[in-house]
């Protein structure tokens, strides 16, 4: 304040001879006294704010300037929280003084905000028309009936400005806008073309393209947008950022209408000249540059996700690494890099990616994840469970790190912790027990504890989920087909049957499960990328016992392990067909491909179903060494395994070692829940 040229009042002559021979401007010594009052308010310096204010009023009194204290007096006195003398100071701005726009909107956003009355913030702005015509406050008001959903007074308001102005572009893009919001989309397509014939800006195509790509009418959105960039090139940097936000919206178009290559190229192009406009801002409008940067980093990621859709790893990773050169801070890009490394099994590179992210992003959910099913996956079970529980301790419904941890826990044989968790869902949340997620998490939990008919319950309330409902169809399949969790086409414990239920009852009791499965199948959706449901479909097949039935599965299975020769899962099927047609030898050739291959955490299930298969082989022929070997590798990497449990007591027994027989039937007890009448017998 002490500058010279601030204050008028006082001072010694040099310091008035000084400001003669540098003159400040009313309106910048204004700003100096409105700018220290702000930074005084913004610091909570309330006192020091209102004395500057204070002076403020009396160095400018009865000049023009004096509204512009009035408007900024008004956000003191609301700072101060009072809000009615904020609304009388405003209320004394007369029509003919200069700032009355700006203090009818000061007015407007207190009523609206502070008053919470909707009704008197669209009235400041009808008496602002009414006093001030223009095509601004017409569309001031046309943009308060928005904000306070009522789109149809503003499609009058703005459509008798554009009677005025029929020329006006951006007021024909507001009409279209409030067109959309009333879902009268025919007639914003009008409003959008009748206003391009007029010569429009591009912003408008790129309004309607976006209203064609909602409507699915891609062909002629995409028609709109490459007119809209067949143009001679330009260095004229508002048409390269127009040309920017054209290229990718025309990108989305060309995707949703399945012209991937098209879409990836028209990306291209925008990423090259977004670079070409970061340059051009870097000098020209540096205080843009934030949101440029920011633009170039979505590029750069929705390339990569292209390429990661097409499983081009590797051009991915590159691609999502240049969007962290513009924003290095984007959780989502560096989490997508991490996910990327986890699908190359490069844990190292995963593991640092993620490290670096938690270091930023302490409580980022995902990448807690992440990190624990990274632990997984390295066998660091200790580390994946503490990575979960201290995810699940502070948001206990976060539904997807309990489906994982219920597998942990099943793993590393602590399935008696799990009731824990849900108990702490049920606490978080009244409704949680009708949550998708929790019913998912908890059919899981029951499913592994044996009792299939109360998982079928709680499956089946997140069946329609569109998160859960996959999944937890895919799992009431799997219960139809094998209730008992038995191994599908073993043979050892094929005889003992429960005396209570006779041959005929448990055929028909199968038929009629095979039956709901296959009613089941169909509402499965074909997931990109996944086979999932060719596999049940086929599994479904051989669960009726046909022989017809038997044989499609087989060669489906066959034609699936021929494309990919390292799928497990359609090995696992091919080995499972045979053995229910009694080719044994056939399907232990297939089985032992299985064994030779390195274990993988996403493909656990099919290991351990195989391990299990193949050990049944080796028992019926005698070679009970071997058959431990693959029983134990199923306990190392699922301690609950009941049925591994299972065989080792049955091979015990064989070798006439009752007390380690004893031992495994126990065991086996335990983690069938004790359930199975045929295994509590034999303890």
């Amino acid at each position: 304040m002490g500058l010279p040229g601030i204050r008028k009042r006082g001072g010694s002559a040099s310091k008035r001879a000084r400001q003669v021979k540098h003159p400040v401007s009313q309106n910048d010594r204004i700003s100096v006294f409105l700018e220290l009052a702000d930074a005084y308010r913004l610091t909570n310096s309330t006192h020091e704010a209102a004395k500057i204010m204070q002076d403020a009023i009396n160095e400018f009194s009865g000049t023009p300037e004096e509204v512009r204290i009035t408007v900024a007096n008004a956000d003191l006195a609301l700072n101060r929280g009072d809000v009615e003398h904020a609304l009388t100071m405003l209320r004394n701005v007369k029509p003919e003084m200069s700032y009355y726009v700006q203090a009818r909107e000061k007015m407007a956003e207190i009523y609206l905000h502070h008053r919470k009355d909707k009704r008197l913030y669209a009235s400041c702005y009808r008496e602002l028309l009414d006093k001030h015509p223009s095509p601004h406050t017409a569309l001031l008001l046309g943009d308060a009936y928005m904000s306070i959903q009522e789109p149809e007074k503003a499609i009058e308001v703005y459509e008798q400005a554009m009677k005025r102005n029929p020329r006006d572009s951006s007021l024909a893009s507001k009409i279209g806008q409030a067109l959309v919001k009333t879902h009268q989309y025919g007639k914003a397509i009008n409003y959008y073309e009748s206003a391009m014939k007029n010569g429009g800006q591009p912003f408008m195509r790129h309004d309607l393209g976006e209203l064609l790509l909602k409507l699915r009418q891609y062909a002629k959105a995409e028609k709109i947008l490459t007119q809209a960039l067949e143009h001679d090139p330009s260095n004229d940097l508002a048409v390269m950022v127009d040309d920017v936000k054209l290229l990718i919206l025309l990108a989305k178009v060309q995707e949703k209408n399945g012209k991937l290559e098209n879409g990836l190229l028209a990306l291209t192009k925008a990423r090259d000249m977004q670079a070409r406009v970061l340059k051009r801002v870097q000098v020209e409008q540096p205080d843009s540059l934030p949101t440029h940067k920011a633009q170039a980093s979505s590029i750069c990621a929705q390339i990569g996700k292209h390429h990661s859709d097409q499983r081009e790893y590797d051009k991915a990773i590159k691609l999502y690494k240049e969007a962290l050169v513009y924003t290095d801070s984007d959780g989502k890009a560096m989490l997508e890099v991490a996910r990327l490394y986890l699908l190359q099994d490069d844990m190292d590179a995963c593991q640092h990616q993620l490290v670096q992210l938690l270091q930023s992003e302490t409580e980022n959910d995902a990448a807690t994840v992440m990190m624990a099913d990274l632990m997984f996956r390295k066998g660091e079970y200790d580390q994946a469970t503490f990575h979960f529980q201290q995810l699940l301790e502070r948001s206990p419904d976060h539904y997807e790190a309990m489906e994982k941890l219920v597998d942990l826990l099943r793993r590393a044989g602590k399935l008696e912790d799990v009731p824990r968790y849900l108990e702490m869902a049920e606490s978080s949340s009244a409704k949680a027990t009708v949550e998708p997620g929790y019913n998912y998490c908890k059919a899981l939990y029951e499913w592994h504890t044996g009792k299939p008919n109360d998982a079928l319950k709680h499956f089946n309330m997140a069946r329609k989920d569109s998160d859960w409902g996959q999944k937890a169809i895919q799992n009431m399949i799997e219960i139809c087909i094998n209730p008992d969790n038995n191994t599908l086409g073993g043979e050892t414990f094929e005889t003992m049957a429960d005396d209570m239920s006779s041959a005929a009852e448990k055929a028909d009791s199968e038929q009629m499960a095979a039956r709901t499965a296959d009613k089941l199948v169909r509402e499965l959706k074909p997931q990109p990328g996944s086979d999932k449901h060719v596999m049940l479909e086929n599994y479904v097949l051989m669960a009726t016992k046909s022989k017809t039935n038997i044989e499609k599965a087989l060669s489906s299975f066959m034609e699936m392990a021929t494309s990919e020769r390292e799928n497990i899962g359609a090995l696992l099927g091919v080995a499972t067909a045979y053995m229910m047609m009694k080719q044994t030898p056939r399907a232990r050739n297939q089985l032992k491909r299985i064994v030779r291959m390195n274990w993988v955490a996403p493909d656990a299930e099919e290991y351990e179903k195989s391990w299990l298969l193949l050990a049944d082989v080796y028992i019926q022929s005698g070679k009970y060494d071997m058959a431990t070997e693959l029983l134990k590798k199923c306990l190392q990497h699922n301690k609950s395994c009941c049925k591994a449990y299972e065989y080792m007591g049955f091979i015990m027994e064989k070798e006439q070692s009752y007390k380690d027989a004893s031992t495994n039937y126990e065991h086996a007890w335990k983690f069938s829940n004790k359930s199975s009448p045929t295994i509590g017998k034999k303890q």
